[in-house]
């Protein structure tokens, strides 16, 4: 054993990518530090003396989560060349990761806190903000969308943002409940087809 308790061989980030899908399956207090450590494959003074704790560990975790799988927003919001097609590839290719066989189903963020016991409170507001700092990137990029002639001026982007990301967290609920890929699409589809009621276009022409 190390001075700080850790395993030989401790590999720190194999660890927390193990305790990310912990969390990500069974949401923060479905977790126990037996579970985390038994898929960490270190004892509970080495995940304290490596990781701080369970709560420090979750928010770890869900940077690192954010960082890969959960990074698709984020990167369909800043590589799309229009408004709509960045909203398209947010929803199709969450879709895709929330029903990969590689990992958990549905979306870390969406589902490992949404109601939690008193004392877990930090978890749960650390969570809502993560949400909220989505939705707030979306209706800026939809705002930018108007500034660039894409969007009429009168279009609502955070009524707009409300109901793409409404969508999304319900494509990660219906993923964890079993929904195939091709359901999502679906749901998608019915999604991309209410762009142009929702924003006041015509289908396929830009605002003059």
């Amino acid at each position: 054993m190390s001075p700080r308790g850790r395993p030989r061989g401790f590999d720190r980030d194999e660890a927390l990518r193990e305790a990310m899908y912990v969390f990500w399956e069974r949401g923060y207090e479905g977790t126990s530090l037996s579970d985390l450590t038994a898929a960490m494959g270190i004892n509970s003074p080495s995940l304290y003396a490596a990781f701080g704790g369970k709560e420090a560990l979750f928010r770890e975790t869900v940077e690192l989560y954010g960082t890969t799988t959960g990074g698709l927003t984020a990167r369909a919001l800043r590589d799309q060349p229009t408004a709509r097609a960045a909203v398209e590839a947010m929803l199709r290719d969450n879709a895709a990761t929330y029903t990969s066989s590689e990992h958990p189903t549905g979306c870390m963020v969406v589902l490992a806190g949404t109601n939690l016991a008193p004392a877990n409170r930090g978890v749960c507001e650390y969570l809502v903000e993560l949400r909220r700092e989505n939705q707030e990137a979306l209706r800026q990029r939809l705002h930018r969308g108007v500034t660039e002639g894409e969007l009429p001026g009168s279009t609502d982007t955070a009524g707009l943002a409300a109901y793409y990301v409404t969508v999304l967290h319900g494509l990660s609920i219906q993923a964890r409940d079993g929904a195939d890929r091709s359901v999502l699409s679906a749901v998608i589809d019915n999604a991309m087809a209410s762009w142009e009621p929702l924003t006041g276009q015509s289908k396929g022409v830009a605002p003059g």
